[in-house]
């Protein structure tokens, strides 16, 4: 296999290789980790050298990795991530920043970076990842590729890092959508028909908040999707505001990432690059009062997307809603102007657990753009369905 060093996606620490079994659906095909997901007899590096120095080798892989394996795909190599998953950009201030191969000058996008930049690529046919605000869908996007967050719950975090649990997901991506769909079925364990789609939804505001030019460049996607699934129904999804939706999300999974990596920040006093670092020292005072009503918030979201979404509907909006920024761009740019804006939108499948595809139908001056579909509780192997048919 050509040498993909160069692309700066693989851990610098751990080259390890595993054969997959000799037969079954995925045989032949190889794949790359996420360096949060456990590989039996190696050091698990949660995309930080301090991690990986006060971590022991895992005594079995994580449950995604052996399901692959089993399936008879081979692994090539982990592949880095943003540090403790914290960012969506793909910068990671110990490692570098993996290439965007479909926009060498932007950033690839995390904190599956890695996972992505091998894809797009070409250095694996498939790799894993893990999403909880977006570090899926958000490189997906910016690289052109397909990515899937599954269900919550539908594929069991055994032998993955530990983040924020009630929105961790493992995902994966493929530069396909009969590949994406393949993959899938092995890690979902999934072989029954997929429930027909009869009805598409749009929510007004992830539109409305769009630039001109993005809405624009996404018209084209959305017709192909309208071709295949049928016109959409613009609806009005959070009365509150997408920005209230967001507030509520990062402020219920701070909280959960400072009471599952809190402790060891305390006792090893890691150093963190720009954005992740103030990210923790917030994540450290946030009010219990401020999680209990987020929580109560957040109830109310998961009744609300319920409805919006029963059996044979599923939704269409962007995947991200911007075109990826530039390497190097000023923290607070990417902050604010970027990570905000997206949030308001990832945050939706988020909160209620909800399972999205992103599918790399658009482009914005010949930059990628990523617009997704997601559906209730349970609906992946039709969102999986759904891809593969608008994809042909």
């Amino acid at each position: 296999m050509t040498d993909y060093q160069e692309l700066g996606a693989f851990c610098p620490d751990d080259s390890i290789t595993l054969p997959g079994a000799a037969e079954g659906p995925l045989a032949g095909l190889t794949f790359a980790a996420k360096d949060v997901l456990d590989v039996e007899g190696c050091i698990t590096g949660n995309g930080h050298p301090a991690w990986r120095a006060t971590h022991a080798p895992a005594p079995r892989s994580s449950l995604a990795v052996a399901r692959v394996l089993a399936a008879g795909a081979s692994l090539y190599g982990r592949t880095i991530s943003d540090e403790l998953a914290y960012s969506l950009t793909g910068e990671n201030f110990h490692y570098g920043t993996p290439l965007n191969p479909a926009a060498p000058d932007r950033v690839p996008g995390g904190s599956s970076s890695g996972s992505a930049s091998a894809t797009a690529a070409g250095a694996v046919d498939f790799a894993l990842g893990s999403d909880c605000g977006g570090s899926v869908r958000v490189p997906a996007s910016y690289c052109g590729i397909y990515g899937m967050r599954p269900t919550h719950g539908r594929i069991a975090l055994e032998g993955v890092c530990p983040f924020a649990p009630s929105f961790d997901c493992v995902g994966w991506f493929a530069r396909d959508a009969a590949l994406l769909e393949k993959v899938g079925r092995v890690l979902l364990e999934d072989e029954a028909s997929p429930a027909p789609v009869t009805r598409l939804v749009m929510p007004r505001e992830a539109f409305q908040m769009l630039a001109p030019e993005v809405r624009t460049a996404l018209q084209p996607a959305l017709a192909q999707v309208e071709k295949i699934l049928g016109p959409a129904e613009e609806i009005a999804l959070a009365p509150d505001g997408l920005d209230t939706w967001s507030a509520t999300f990062r402020t219920i999974q701070a909280a959960e990432i400072w009471s599952s990596v809190g402790e060891w920040i305390e006792a090893t006093q890691p150093t963190f690059g720009p954005g992740v670092r103030e990210r923790f020292a917030a994540a450290k005072e946030v009010d219990p009062e401020a999680v209990a009503r987020a929580t109560a918030h957040r109830a109310e979201i998961r009744a609300r997307l319920q409805v919006a979404l029963p059996p044979g509907t599923l939704m269409v909006l962007p995947s991200t809603p911007r075109v990826a920024p530039p390497r190097g761009a000023a923290t607070a740019e990417v902050e604010v102007v970027y990570r905000h804006l997206a949030m308001n939108l990832l945050c939706i499948a988020g909160l209620a657990g909800l399972p999205q595809v992103s599918m790399p139908l658009a482009n914005q001056d010949g930059l990628p753009l990523g617009i997704s579909l997601v559906g209730g509780r349970g609906a992946d192997t039709a969102l999986l369905a759904a891809a593969c048919h608008i994809s042909a």
